[in-house]
């Protein structure tokens, strides 16, 4: 979902950006007019997130999937063995790449207690203090599994897919190695993702690299060594001055866990009916999976939710069930809604 206030900007500009005649997506990515939105989304992001100046900011193609082999290919210049922490399916994408790459450590897998999963504390892990770098996923957007604090790794570097919970609430960039996200969440819209990496970090890859998969390069040209997505750019850079309007970070993480906890409460305060199977420590604020305890009620579930403007709610084919996604422009009415069809379809088929 994408914040209206930022569709409506788009749609006022889009055949007339900033009275240059042109539309944004006719603007040439060279020239200053879209120089300009690169250097307002830099320095907006940079605010958000109190990024550092050692850290460098690039806005690349191919989301995070490309990601998953960018970062080993880079990485593995010096050491070519990496820590991954596997909390679900898309941690386990990212493992599973690197693996082509070099040797990989799954120093921690999802454990479950009670029939719940939940992430095993730290003291748990076993890390190798020798590692290229230690990768994780704050937040799984299928299993609907978040980590409530930020990994400790000494001083191997910190590696995160943030593309579910980037500015949902607020991090230290500087416990981070390198941070990537995928734009279609929090962000903006597909098609463009942004990876934020300490400079010490950068180097040539030390292994064959395609040129585009060489984070030196992109650094080197500012991120513009080839065209790049610039409407995508230009939406992010939207949503971004979108939030800060709205108060930044800190006001989104109370807004974010206000409509969590309200789906949550409800969901099990009726699990005679809806079930949750996520331990409360490490459930996530943007997306809540659950079942329905008469399985075969599901699909009627998502239809009727469909004809009341409830939309997008079917879990992932790989998981099934149903999942809301509470990413930052859902508004807590829309929390409250989805709710109120959850009672009247219980009361209805309980």
């Amino acid at each position: 979902m994408l914040p209206e206030e930022v569709l409506r900007e788009a749609q006022t500009e889009l055949l007339d950006w900033h009275q240059t005649g042109m539309s944004i997506m006719e603007v040439g990515h060279r020239g200053r007019a879209f120089q300009s939105i690169v250097e307002q989304t830099e320095a907006d992001l940079r605010e958000l997130m109190d990024i550092p100046d050692n850290y460098h900011l690039l806005f690349l193609t191919g989301g995070a999937t490309a990601q998953f082999s960018m970062v080993p290919m880079n990485l593995f210049a010096k050491k070519n063995h990496a820590d991954y922490i596997d909390t679900g399916i898309w941690s386990k994408k990212a493992l599973t790449e690197a693996m082509r790459f070099g040797q990989v450590n799954i120093a921690a897998q999802i454990e479950y207690q009670e029939g719940l999963a939940c992430i095993p504390k730290e003291e748990k892990w076993s890390l190798n203090p020798d590692a290229a770098y230690v990768h994780y996923t704050p937040n799984e957007t299928i299993e609907g599994i978040e980590f409530n604090s930020t990994p400790k790794t000494g001083q191997v570097p910190l590696v995160a897919d943030m593309s579910s919970s980037i500015l949902s609430q607020p991090i230290n960039v500087r416990d981070f190695g390198i941070i990537y996200a995928g734009a279609q969440k929090n962000l903006g819209q597909a098609g463009i993702s942004l990876v934020i990496i300490r400079d010490d970090l950068v180097h040539e890859p030390a292994i064959p690299t395609p040129i585009l998969y060489s984070y030196k390069l992109h650094i080197d040209n500012k991120s513009l060594y080839n065209t790049p997505p610039t409407f995508a750019w230009y939406i992010l850079g939207l949503t971004v001055a979108w939030v800060k309007r709205q108060g930044g970070v800190k006001t989104f993480a109370e807004i974010n866990q206000h409509k969590a906890q309200t789906l949550y409460h409800f969901i099990d305060s009726h699990h005679e009916f809806y079930n949750n199977t996520v331990h409360p420590d490490c459930r996530s604020r943007m997306n809540v999976p659950f079942n329905l305890s008469q399985v075969n009620l599901t699909e009627t579930f998502l239809q009727a939710a469909e004809k009341e403007g409830l939309t997008n709610l079917k879990g992932h084919r790989l998981a099934g069930g149903v999942r809301a996604s509470l990413y930052n422009a859902m508004p807590q009415q829309g929390v409250d809604k989805l709710i109120e069809f959850m009672k009247d379809f219980a009361r209805t088929h309980g």
